[in-house]
């Protein structure tokens, strides 16, 4: 019986065309990427940013929330921080718990984040922090 092999010219168009998406693929992360950004438009309706900070105090905060690659520190109703981050941490808007590891008692641009699923307790992502933005109420 004799073999038939792919021509090696032909392997990486097939292998590109594997990691292609199709156009409802590509919809449906447009849909759910608008979705989360008007979610986080609305977290934020009111507030009025501020100047980029590069730290931020790791203990005044009541709680984090994730919206996309977004990270909301809120420390009370008049006060939001946000740090856009460099994705990974995605996981923390649908319910995963965020762990940071710094021997500063600050979190700081650059800091790297690991996400762990709440149930299982594994790791599902990791993510560096940017510039922390503060929202307040005007």
């Amino acid at each position: 019986m004799r073999m038939r092999t792919l021509p090696l010219l032909m392997l990486p168009a097939l292998l590109l065309g594997a990691c292609t998406q199709t156009q409802a693929e590509v919809e449906r992360v447009q849909v759910r990427e608008a979705g989360v950004q008007e979610k986080l438009a609305k977290e934020l309706a009111g507030l009025v940013p501020g100047k980029p900070q590069t730290c931020i105090s790791q203990f005044p905060q009541k709680q984090s929330s994730g919206y996309g690659a977004t990270i909301l520190y809120r420390v009370n109703n008049g006060l939001v921080y946000r740090s856009d981050t460099a994705g990974g941490c995605e996981g923390i808007g649908r319910g995963d718990v965020l762990v940071t590891r710094t021997p500063s008692g600050q979190l700081c641009r650059g800091d790297i984040a690991q996400t762990f699923d709440q149930a299982a307790r594994f790791p599902t992502g990791s993510c560096s922090f940017g510039d922390f933005i503060p929202y307040r109420k005007p």
